[in-house]
């Protein structure tokens, strides 16, 4: 793959119990396009990965939300998981992180059960979006739109359902932010 994404720098948000594939894969193929890729997380050191239910593997944090800004970066991911999904949404400093970059208008991939930070952070309102289908009612009390395809890009979001959708929503990513100025 040529390096599309040279001096493009991407964060991923998460804390413990993201969905492994859905930070794992997005940051290799992002890496393998050229993209310096940071994992954004609430605490130094590591944090646990699951697959579905079963404990995956943990992942080593390059920054926390006390050190990096979304002005520090290209573009942001939001992994799904549960358990991730359902803290991350929680802390302001993750949604004022998501604000933003919204508000810069750069791109953010969000992928499954991570549609509840956007939710909670407010920018879904007027928006199109797909997710892991229990979080259609939340994301239609935010005022967006639910639907249920592979991937969809509205504007700067682009959103997927699970992981099977990892292929489609890490090319879209890529085309969307090949398309930038690096930051």
């Amino acid at each position: 793959m040529a390096k599309t994404l040279k001096a493009r720098k991407v964060a991923i948000l998460a804390v413990d119990g993201f969905e492994q594939a859905e930070l794992v894969e997005p940051k290799r193929a992002l890496a393998e396009a050229g993209a310096t890729v940071h994992v954004i997380s609430a605490k130094p050191g590591k944090i646990q990965g699951f697959n579905h239910l079963e404990k995956g593997d943990t992942i080593e944090v390059d920054s926390t939300f006390d050190e990096a800004t979304a002005n520090d970066y290209d573009a942001l991911v939001l992994p799904g998981g549960v358990v991730n999904g359902d803290a991350i949404r929680l802390l302001p400093q993750a949604q004022a992180f998501v604000k933003a970059a919204d508000s810069a208008k750069k791109p953010i991939a969000v992928i499954c059960h991570g549609t509840w930070l956007p939710v909670s952070a407010g920018i879904i309102n007027g928006r199109t979006v797909t997710s892991w289908p229990s979080l259609q009612d939340d994301i239609r009390n935010a005022g967006g739109t639910w639907v249920d395809q592979e991937v969809v890009e509205d504007g700067n979001l682009i959103t997927s359902r699970k992981p099977d959708d990892i292929p489609a929503f890490t090319k879209t990513l890529i085309a969307q932010l090949s398309k930038r100025k690096a930051g």
